[in-house]
């Protein structure tokens, strides 16, 4: 590794602490809101609303394809688009706004038995959920859009010093992290009684925790519109407008971003396939299925990931003035690899806490890897610049991430697939949810003395016990490798019905005790164990797969050619043109 000299930032290239804030806020939207999104959606959708994961995975692959089908017309729009704001200004307001309402409304999805009771069966009403589903992500994910890359290329232009764009994409993957740190504990929040209501569970929670997002997010809109700048603006806005075709045929056509693209690309799909998979392990493995109790450590889990994404903000511009670009990439590729081979050990029931080892390793290098190719794309529009004489941000900002949500809109499918491949049985998280709900509302209504109210809830939650039973029968039958577990779940939902049974038939002179409906609730738990074969596969998928990316990424960055010391080479040259240019007006 060479020495990596030392250049001086100049005062014009230099970014305020307010222009570095206010954008780096801005990570909020694609860093936080969208993996909320994407994460949670599927999650909830699933174990709150008993949907298909295969079927969820199809959904999620559609927006995804939009997505990167909108994102280089964007793109194209906002490079040739000239208004007295700017070309990026605009849609940091419109977008935000957008963004916020949408992720509101993808939340309530229509359910209940009165919904349900529209339909003539229970699949045309999944069918119904799932279309509500599609369209209300389609609507966000187009918001996120029309935000997302006007504010990426905008990133590309505050600065013309290499490392002052690293400082920036910094900022928005600290703000970024700061806010992810609510995936999680979003689902524990949605999880509080105050949110989900006696009986209902996480989709329910969802939709209430989401207005709180929409209440934060849409003053910040207004301050990004009125903060953010456009130093270059007067010079560009002199540009000829290019075509669309033209503008991604240079683009595709450049040899070093199609291969930066590639090295981020192999990894990104590592992770999205399995992202989701985490959640599983946590809940189904670690806590052998109380979403409860494993709410706290997801939470935990994901404020520390925030947490560390914050901390390696602060030497990631150092780090990378020091190694260059190109090296802390590979550092950040080292650090996951090692992350990944840590949860071999850190996945123990015994003590859950461990993850918090790999969640560090793989925060940090994960903050490192993919603000360094933004970064690094920032230098590649330099480079495309001095050729062509065109600044094209949000056209190479575009189709580098047209690469990357392709890849994500593929790995939807893979999750949902890899999902049903581990025999993971939604069918019983949604049977047991159902079952716990009911014995809920009929505490409830025992406590308010309305006795005939708490036996019709008590009947409702044997007629839920007794199909369970038939289902585990079923699937005991179809997966004869996992009899043994589901007779175990046989006879612990048996023994809940007695207990129905026994509370039923109580008299007067019987009467049924709170103790009874602790002892119930008790006895519902165990009934959420997955089976050991779905428990291991899942964690064979969420370390393996990753791990073979790094490794091919690792690989393909030998190739990359833009060293820090060209692209101060380029900014030099550039400054000289356009300093002759101005000159001879």
């Amino acid at each position: 590794m060479k020495h990596i000299p030392r250049h001086p930032v100049s005062a014009t290239d230099r970014i305020s602490n307010q222009q570095l804030v206010a954008y780096g806020l801005g990570g909020l939207i694609p860093i936080a809101l969208f993996n909320i999104a994407g994460q949670l959606m599927g999650l909830i959708g699933n174990i709150g609303l008993g949907l298909s994961a295969f079927w969820l995975g199809v959904v999620l692959i559609i927006p995804r394809l939009w997505d990167a089908v909108s994102d280089p017309v964007m793109g194209h729009f906002s490079d040739n688009i000239r208004t007295r704001w700017g070309r990026r200004r605009p849609f940091l307001l419109m977008g935000g706004i957008a963004v916020a309402l949408s992720f509101v409304l993808m939340w309530w999805v229509p359910k209940g038995p009165a919904i349900e009771a529209w339909f003539g069966s229970e699949a045309a009403y999944e069918w119904f959920q799932l279309g509500y589903i599609l369209v209300f992500l389609l609507i966000f994910f187009t918001a996120c859009t029309i935000f997302e890359i006007p504010h990426g290329a905008l990133g590309m232009e505050m600065s013309k010093d290499p490392h002052e764009r690293t400082r920036l994409f910094g900022a928005k993957s600290f703000w970024g992290n700061l806010f992810a740190m609510g995936t999680p504990w979003l689902f524990a929040l949605a999880n509080l009684d105050f949110f989900k209501g006696t009986g209902g569970n996480e989709a329910d929670g969802m939709r209430w925790v989401s207005m709180l997002i929409a209440v934060v997010l849409i003053p910040l809109s207004i301050w990004w519109f009125v903060v953010c700048k456009e130093p270059g603006f007067e010079r560009v806005q002199k540009q000829k407008k290019e075509g669309f075709w033209h503008n991604m045929k240079v683009a595709v056509k450049n040899q070093t971003f199609r291969r930066l693209v590639v090295i981020i690309f192999a990894l990104a799909m590592g992770f999205n396939f399995v992202g989701l998979l985490n959640y599983y392990i946590t809940i189904f493995y670690l806590y052998g299925g109380d979403k409860a109790a494993a709410g706290p450590l997801l939470g935990i889990n994901g404020t520390i990931w925030a947490v560390t994404g914050l901390l390696a903000v602060f030497p990631l511009n150092w780090v990378g003035r020091s190694l260059g670009k190109k090296w802390t990439l590979a550092l950040a590729i080292g650090l996951m690899s090692l992350a990944q081979l840590s949860k071999i050990v850190c996945y123990n029931p015994s003590s859950p806490y461990l993850v918090i080892i790999p969640t560090v390793l793989l925060s940090a290098g994960m903050l490192m890897f993919f603000t360094m190719g933004s970064s690094m794309l920032g230098d590649i529009c330099d480079e495309d610049d001095l050729a062509t004489g065109t600044r094209s941000e949000g056209s190479y900002y575009s189709v580098y991430w047209w690469f990357i949500k392709l890849g994500t809109a593929f790995a939807s499918f893979v999750t949902g697939s890899l999902i049903v491949l581990s025999q993971f049985d939604e069918k019983q998280t949604k049977g047991v949810d159902e079952l716990e709900g009911a014995v809920k509302k009929a505490q409830e209504q025992f406590e308010k003395e309305n006795r005939e109210s708490a036996s019709g809830q008590l009947e409702q939650a044997k007629k839920i016990s007794s199909e369970l039973i038939a289902h585990f029968s079923e699937k005991g039958d179809a997966f004869p490798h996992s009899r043994d577990h589901y007779d175990l779940l046989i006879e612990q939902t048996q023994s809940v019905n007695h207990q129905l049974d026994h509370m039923l038939g109580s008299q007067t002179e019987d009467p049924v005790s709170a103790a009874s409906f602790v002892g119930l609730t008790d006895q519902i738990e165990p009934i959420t164990q997955q089976t050991p074969t779905a428990l291991l596969r899942l964690r064979i998928f969420e370390i393996g797969l990753p791990l073979v990316l790094c490794v091919v990424s690792f690989w393909l960055l030998r190739f990359y050619p833009l060293t820090d010391k060209r692209s101060y080479e380029v900014k030099h040259l550039l400054e000289e043109r356009n300093k002759l240019g101005e000159e001879e007006e």
